[in-house]
């Protein structure tokens, strides 16, 4: 029993120090204005496919037109920010989150 509560008080200290509030201010930074713009750029997609018919019946190019660009820009632009949340993780978050956790491994040893 006594374990169970030392381990509660660790993570507990973890939670309130100011690396732990670092590490989620830079995860949030970074996560909820991209989730935004990425839900912005989708509903534009959605909404432009339901009103802006003609706009997205523009043929580029032999059988390709505006709607299919948009589309296929939808899963160009999850690749890419799936890739560049990588990259900020690995630069900001990583770093900050192994030291927490290094931190918790040696107050419960």
């Amino acid at each position: 029993m006594t374990t169970k509560h030392h381990d509660a008080s660790v993570y507990e200290q973890v939670q309130s120090s100011e690396q732990f509030q670092e590490l989620k201010r830079r995860f949030r930074a970074w996560t909820f204005p991209m989730t935004a713009a990425f839900l912005a750029w989708y509903l534009l997609y959605v909404i432009l496919s339901a009103w802006a018919r003609d706009f997205m019946g523009i043929t580029l190019f032999g059988n390709i037109n505006v709607a299919l660009i948009f589309g296929v820009l939808q899963f160009v632009s999850t690749f890419l920010i799936a890739w560049a949340y990588a990259r900020h993780a690995g630069k900001k978050l990583d770093p900050l989150a192994d030291q927490l956790r290094h931190e918790v491994e040696e107050k419960q040893q």
